[in-house]
């Protein structure tokens, strides 16, 4: 049996549908490719769909079949290896839940992320201690206390590809102002600290960030938050992630997809500018700093 692990790469998302594409082709079926393996068909299955790794002795001999010249063999084996090669963040598998494995996977792929958010500052924006705040009095201390400091490490690693050297994504964010008022902490100094490093990130050629005010009132996105992402590979489609308080959801049939779109088009629209939201982070900053 193909060996699992708890989120595919984008690359073996990308490998995994070309092989089907590539069954498809050959005309064969599922339970086809199985006899060939001397699998059941449900294995093939969930290669096709990246919920095992690639085993290239599998590789070997499907590709031909498939009817894959050599030299297009060779290069599919190649790029398994390289897909099939741990992502950075399974190094925290001890804190990393299945369910946010698949999200730090996608995040570490996208071209485009496009974030709601009504109750927190995002992840990917955080100061070490405003995470360590959130953490502490969320799920993860109530049930984990020995895991926030890797838990609070690993989301400060996340936060390397917003300024790395080699295409780092467009991150767009639209935040209630709810976020703004809510104080994190028991310290004022962690709400001080945590606004300066948002008017930090306005400064961020990839990063746009728009406050959505208490005053403009109800808005399409009010029912809950969620991520969009979009890739560079034409394989893997947009997708939705909605996070709930045990779990995750990953989206990516289209209507469910575009409906998030419209959504959160409509909600940038209705938020402040990027500018504006500017200026309001400069009066939460003066007002913080009275206190």
């Amino acid at each position: 049996m193909s060996e699992a692990r708890s989120a595919p790469t984008i690359g073996q998302l990308v490998l995994s549908r070309q092989l089907r594409a590539l069954r498809d082709k050959a005309g064969l079926t599922r339970e086809q490719a199985a006899k060939l393996l001397h699998v059941t068909a449900a294995t093939v299955r969930r290669m096709e769909m990246a919920e095992v790794a690639l085993k290239i002795p599998y590789l070997q001999i499907l590709l031909p079949a498939y009817g894959v010249p050599d030299a297009d063999v060779s290069a599919f084996l190649q790029m398994t290896d390289e897909a099939n090669k741990p992502g950075w963040w399974q190094r925290f598998h001890d804190v990393l839940p299945d369910w946010f494995s698949g999200y730090v996977s996608l995040e570490e792929a996208a071209k485009t992320i496009r974030c709601y958010e009504p109750h927190f500052v995002p992840g990917l924006l955080q100061t070490e201690a405003y995470a360590r705040a959130i953490l502490t009095s969320g799920e993860v201390g109530r049930a984990n206390p020995g895991r926030i400091d890797r838990t609070v490490a690993l989301r400060l690693e996340r936060q390397a590809l917003l300024t790395r050297e080699e295409n780092p994504p467009t991150f767009w964010v639209v935040m209630d102002e709810t976020v703004l008022r809510r104080p994190v902490g028991s310290s004022p100094d962690i709400m001080r600290a945590q606004v300066e490093q948002l008017l930090e990130a306005t400064e961020l050629p990839n990063v746009t960030l728009q406050i959505a005010e208490l005053a403009a009132g109800h808005h399409p996105g009010t029912y809950s938050p969620f991520v969009l992402f979009r890739f560079d590979v034409p394989e893997v489609p947009d997708m939705v992630y909605i996070e709930y308080l045990t779990g995750a959801l990953y989206l990516d049939e289209v209507n469910e997809v575009s409906e998030h779109k419209e959504a959160m088009d409509r909600m940038v629209a209705l938020a402040e500018s990027a500018s504006n939201t500017k200026k309001i982070l400069m009066a939460a900053r003066r007002d913080l700093h009275r206190y």
